[in-house]
């Protein structure tokens, strides 16, 4: 399993889709195994969840850097 790769396809599901951002918010585990379809073992979630939570970050501060930009 190549993780980076599962990681960008958890944060582009759930960057289309409103009920599954609410979903990772309260349950990160349960919204992470609904995207991939399968069971995976804690530590190997736990590692996605964080990937996840940091790549949502990163495109958030990149968003708001080229809005700001924009205003320029």
């Amino acid at each position: 399993m190549d993780v980076k790769e599962q990681i960008n396809q958890i944060v582009e599901k759930i960057s289309k889709d409103g009920a599954l951002q609410e979903r990772f918010k309260t349950e990160p585990i349960k919204a992470v195994e609904q995207i991939l379809g399968v069971d995976l073992p804690d530590e190997i979630i736990e590692k996605v969840i964080a990937g996840v939570k940091a790549k949502i970050s990163v495109d958030q501060v990149s968003g708001a850097v080229d809005a700001l930009k924009k205003l320029f």
